[in-house]
């Protein structure tokens, strides 16, 4: 289970957004309270969130902005290209990190074993308290007609409520 962080995605209407709790642990005491793990590609037309290792998180979120670059930002090829060389390659196999990526109509979880995960409800969450921001997101995209903004605040306001891994440190951005 990768701890240490909570991303939570909405879309919604062709609005997307993704917002990241700022803590960084290492074992059990808080290094960081403010590290942005939320970042912006091709051309500003993608969003990409990680959990995980940060060395091991930025060694694929710069593979997974090459193979953006390479696909066009076509978000669904570079996803599947980069889904198969992560679960192939030797060396990135080993890394301990999950990924969230969208544009304003999809968003996908992808990990490495091989898994490109889309959302029936196009809400998706990682992290150790993935689980709590995933189920308070749901419940307000189900119950309510707020903005995915307002929905990823809340979840994540929610998930740091509950989560120790997770502080309310919160930064989202928005592809609208």
């Amino acid at each position: 289970m990768i701890r240490s962080t909570t991303i939570v995605a909405v879309t919604r209407n062709g609005v997307t957004a993704i917002a990241g709790d700022g803590q960084v642990t290492l074992e059990n005491t808080v290094i960081k309270h403010t590290a942005r793990k939320i970042r912006r590609m091709y051309q500003n037309k993608v969003l990409a969130g990680f959990a995980g290792s940060v060395a091991d998180a930025q060694a694929l979120s710069d593979k997974f902005e090459a193979k953006l670059e390479a696909a066009g930002g076509n978000l669904t090829r570079a996803s599947v290209d980069f889904a198969k060389e992560w679960r192939t390659d030797r060396i990135l196999r080993r890394l301990e990190a999950m990924m969230i990526v969208a544009d304003r109509e999809k968003v996908y979880l992808l990990s490495g074993d091989g898994n490109i995960l889309e959302p029936d409800d196009g809400v998706t969450a990682i992290g150790s308290g993935g689980s709590y921001a995933l189920a308070a997101a749901r419940a307000l995209v189900a119950n309510t007609n707020m903005q995915p903004r307002q929905i990823v605040e809340e979840a994540m306001r929610i998930a740091s409520e509950i989560c120790i891994y997770t502080n309310d440190k919160i930064v989202v951005d928005v592809l609208e």
